[in-house]
């Protein structure tokens, strides 16, 4: 007989960890799942390939075309008939029938810019004051946290040197609603220092003092910013939730080799991310925590530098191909196998995509250049009817053939997967006026309806 779980979940956490003996997130998480109490909600992840990955390298070989066209590798079939992709991508290729290949996204930005990955806004388009927020803010305004000691939107994003590679801001939301991040002084702020749970009670009460005689003189936008990083400061201190999501030291060996590990110091070409697969099992453990969103970037998909006879044999764009498809192979796959062996993946949806696409010709100069006329997005998760490929691409990748896919279609089929209808929802700007939240009016994708 299961045991009454008549407690709020809440009630289990105190600061340093769990009580029950110790029990950890994860285990309770089991222990909730085989007494049939379901905690899931519906959640993104969303990651970022900085520097636009070749489409045509990965998800949309062209094995006829000529050889400057087509490359070096070569298609290998999938589990799901009819659907190849680069031999170098063996891991995914036996879980294509848990994956969406997207191979005709329209509408790329032509720079290096994560602006559009994040917010699905075209950024040469009309911008209403102060920017569109990115798209987990826009999910925290809209639907709040689902834990109050774990924030509804989380960036395990690296600072990139090169600034356009690095997130916007929540745009006209306010800095309020900027994402939580992982990296940095944040993890060492949800430690007391020595300060018990009763004499934080103490000074909050204190400072609601202050800020009631502090709203009566001041009610600019920056006060209420910091009243909700002050709750939120507060909820992360006295639950142990966050920090326990984000060591994944508490996971088993096994699992934390599946997805592979890589060196968060070495930025890729040095003004990329780091090739970090660890980045994307804390994404699966921030989600299971209670983040609705979670961003993070992956390596620099920036290859240029042309093929010479010997193909792959010096210093070119397939030569850090070969050094970044298998990682990437290995911990996109073992992301999407632990939410199906977790039942997460009817209610969290993988996204992952760069800027722009990359050129079909191989130059010897710049091997693959930026190529905004098409683009490849792979998605996971959701719920969604996945073991399909929706649109194509011509003869040599270059432009979109069929069923052209734009940033709103894609956008709108995030949001609704996470119970947000784009036809009604709005987001009132600086001045008042309300705005949709994708572009122009599109709908989510009716192939993963």
């Amino acid at each position: 007989m299961p045991i009454p779980h008549t407690l709020p979940r809440r009630e289990f956490l105190k600061i340093g960890g769990l009580t029950l003996g110790g029990l950890t997130l994860p285990n309770l998480l089991r222990a909730e799942a085989k007494a049939g109490i379901r905690s899931a909600h519906k959640s993104v992840i969303l990651i970022y390939l900085v520097g636009g990955p070749p489409h045509q390298d990965m998800f949309d070989l062209k094995p006829n075309a000529p050889k400057e066209i087509a490359g070096p590798w070569k298609p290998i079939a999938t589990n799901v008939n009819g659907i190849q992709i680069c031999e170098a991508l063996p891991q995914l290729a036996k879980i294509m029938d848990k994956l969406v290949v997207v191979r005709s996204l329209v509408g790329n930005q032509a720079d290096h810019d994560a602006i559009q990955v994040y917010n699905g806004h075209h950024p040469k388009k009309p911008t209403p004051a102060g920017g569109w927020p990115q798209f987990g803010s826009t999910v925290a305004k809209l639907q709040g946290p689902v834990d109050a000691s774990v924030p509804p939107f989380v960036s395990v994003c690296y600072t990139c040197t090169h600034g356009p590679y690095n997130e916007p801001g929540p745009g006209f939301l306010g800095q309020s609603l900027n994402p939580f991040r992982v990296m940095g002084p944040a993890k060492d702020d949800m430690v007391l220092r020595g300060v018990t749970v009763n004499q934080l009670a103490e000074r909050k009460t204190l400072l609601k003092g202050f800020d009631d005689m502090r709203r009566d003189a001041d009610s600019s936008g920056a006060v209420k910013a910091m009243d909700a990083f002050t709750e939120q400061a507060f909820g992360l201190l006295t639950s142990s939730r966050m920090a326990e999501a984000l060591d994944i030291s508490k996971e088993p060996v096994k699992v934390v080799e599946r997805y592979g590990t890589g060196n968060p110091k070495i930025f890729m070409d040095g003004n990329g991310a780091p090739r970090v697969p660890q980045s994307l099992l804390m994404a699966r453990r921030l989600i299971e925590a209670g983040a609705r969103v979670v961003t993070l970037n992956y390596s620099k998909w920036d290859f240029h530098g042309g093929m010479n006879a010997e193909g792959r044999k010096n210093n070119s764009i397939f030569l850090r191909e070969e050094e970044d498809f298998p990682p990437f192979d290995k911990c996109v796959s073992a992301l999407v196998e632990d939410l199906h062996d977790r039942g997460l993946d009817k209610d969290c949806t993988v996204v992952i995509m760069g800027e722009f696409g990359r050129t079909p010709k191989i130059s010897a100069q710049t091997g693959r250049d930026h190529w905004p006329q098409v683009n490849c997005a792979l998605m996971a998760g959701g719920g969604m009817p996945t073991g399909q490929v929706i649109g194509s691409t011509d003869k040599i990748a270059g432009e979109a053939a069929s069923r052209p896919v734009t940033f709103g279609e894609l956008y709108a089929t995030l949001y609704k997967n996470l119970g947000i209808e784009v036809d009604k929802a709005t987001l009132p700007d600086f001045t008042g006026r309300p705005h949709y939240l994708v572009e122009d009016g599109a709908q989510p994708l009716k192939e993963l309806a």
